[in-house]
């Protein structure tokens, strides 16, 4: 089997963009892409991409031309975007295709994360029980692993701290300016013990990757990020629970442990091995939670590494070096392919200001409702 390449890459600025639907940022971003690769549309053999709010996906095609290419839509929650890179690289790895696009946009408005059966999707007993998205669920679950992990309130803080001043460093991030430890600790409190500073937001943005294969780079001169591994795996029996006190702590793995495992088997490494990680930020609970669960710590190791700065660029695992979602915001298509965008630039060397030094492997992963992860690891 040959090995795929990541050979254009293109983002469309995240945040709120008034007058341009999430379709069009999902077309400007493949443009970037194409144009990043040196490449026509008219090239491309195959398409994967997705979105959760801004229409199927495959409406890009009159937008870039009706070619006959194999178009197919992708959803998996906020694993969309990483799910859309394992089903091209998997494309090219089995020898079917040498040269396609994955592609993801957004476009939520205000509110959108809550839990209205009508805006989410989700049951009507989710919101009546007092749960939402990225609130109440994500405020009990970082609440228990505090508890038993010893964790501090501080420590979250430190790592929304961490995301705005990497925001301020990144041309597609929402949020550019910094935000102070204090500004955050006594911000307004959402869920217990998460600050308003400590949650993302919805957001809008595109992201899109060019695929080759080896042979098909070669051919074209072309030169990119190796995909050295890339896994999505859902939970298994046990892995998932409502955070009562009252129930067992015993559990089974969570799709991230199991999704991470595969990727670092598949790509003959492990977590010592990365040189710059992205993963899934949905509030600052899930950074902290999910250093430990992709390997890169023990539980509660956290709490001196972050106080130590070794998760800020410059330390020794610098995690989302763009600020994440925290900093740039979840549209949801979007967000696993702008953690890959984020490390191709690490990679080639063109992530102007925050740089991490001689990065020669970068990480990322993502996880989606209902329960599972992607990972994708990458190699200069």
């Amino acid at each position: 089997m040959t090995d795929v390449h990541i050979v254009g890459a293109g983002i469309h600025p995240f945040g709120r963009t008034e007058g341009r639907s999430g379709l069009d940022q999902g077309l400007f971003a493949t443009n970037e892409a194409l144009a990043d690769a040196g490449l026509d549309w008219s090239q491309m053999e195959f398409a994967f991409g997705g979105s959760a709010a801004a229409g199927n996906a495959d409406a890009l095609l009159p937008r870039l031309g009706l070619t006959g290419v194999q178009f197919i839509n992708v959803a998996n929650g906020c694993a969309t975007g990483g799910s859309a890179l394992l089903a091209g690289y998997w494309a090219i790895k089995s020898g079917e295709f040498d040269l396609g696009l994955v592609v993801g946009f957004d476009k939520h408005p205000r509110g959108a994360f809550n839990a209205d059966p009508e805006k989410s999707g989700l049951p009507a007993w989710y919101g009546e029980t007092g749960l939402m998205l990225t609130t109440q669920f994500f405020g009990m679950k970082i609440q228990r692993y505090m508890g038993l992990h010893g964790i501090t309130a501080e420590t979250l803080g430190r790592v929304a701290e961490k995301a705005y001043e990497n925001g301020a460093r990144t041309p597609h991030a929402w949020r550019r300016e910094p935000v102070g430890l204090n500004v955050i600790m006594s911000a307004d409190l959402v869920s217990d013990p998460l600050t308003k500073f400590m949650f993302c937001s919805p957001a809008e943005g595109g992201a899109a990757l060019i695929l080759a294969s080896d042979r098909k780079m070669r051919e074209l001169g072309l030169a990119g990020p190796k995909v050295r591994g890339a896994a999505v795996r859902t939970r298994v029996s046990g892995s998932f629970e409502v955070f009562s006190p009252s129930l067992e702590l015993e559990r089974g793995p969570s799709p991230t442990v199991l999704a991470s495992k595969a990727a670092y088997e598949m790509a003959g490494v492990g977590p010592t091995d990365i040189d710059v990680i992205q993963i899934q930020d949905t509030e600052s609970g899930a950074e902290i939670m999910h250093m430990a669960e992709n390997g890169f710590c023990q539980d509660g190791e956290q709490e001196e590494l972050i106080a130590a700065g070794a998760t800020r660029i410059g330390g020794r695992m610098p995690v989302n070096t763009d600020g994440g979602c925290l900093a740039c915001g979840e549209p949801i298509g979007a967000s696993g392919l702008r953690q890959v965008y984020e490390n191709v630039q690490q990679l080639r060397g063109r992530a102007e200001g925050r740089q991490v030094e001689q990065a020669r492997l970068g990480y990322s992963q993502v996880y989606g409702a209902p329960g599972l992860s992607a990972v994708a690891i990458l190699e200069a």
